[in-house]
């Protein structure tokens, strides 16, 4: 039996995803110390100025981090320990956790954000046009449709 192999269109658009991203994801996070947070923390920082003052599930923001439980408390408790989140106990059943952006976390990511945008637009945005925004936008949602759902535009 042979064994399968990609396409060379298919090992091109994989390898090329991957390379990107590692890139991408290392740059931004190069400069994103210059703010004092690493990348993983300013992903957790931006998801709970999203949800506002009510904040978020410690397995809810865990998921979309797309992170171990385990992993995502350490990395919350060095967050917390740097004062910038609080857990609290979930009020609706009082068994689980949310997480809650303090002031000091608002502030660094204000700070942050700046860098990240001018990351953004200099290592991947300014380089697209309209089109292949939406095509990207279009193969995220044919991937998965529950991250389509969570994110429509509009």
């Amino acid at each position: 039996m042979a064994t399968p192999q990609l396409t060379p269109l298919e090992d091109k658009a994989w390898q090329g995803f991957l390379y990107l991203h590692d890139r991408l994801w290392r740059e931004i996070e190069a400069e994103l110390e210059g703010a004092g947070v690493s990348m993983a923390e300013y992903s957790v920082l931006a998801l709970l100025a999203k949800a506002g003052r009510a904040g978020m599930r410690m397995s809810e923001l865990a998921q979309r981090r797309v992170m171990s439980t385990g992993g995502f408390s350490r990395l919350t408790d060095r967050l917390q320990q740097r004062g910038l989140v609080e857990r609290q106990r979930a009020s609706d059943d009082g068994r689980g956790y949310v997480v809650v952006l303090t002031s000091d976390g608002r502030s660094l990511l204000r700070r942050a954000w700046r860098t990240h945008y001018a990351e953004l637009r200099r290592l991947f945005l300014d380089r697209l046009d309209e089109t292949d925004l939406a095509d990207l936008a279009r193969i995220w949602e044919r991937l998965d449709p529950q991250w389509a759902q969570e994110h429509e535009v509009g």
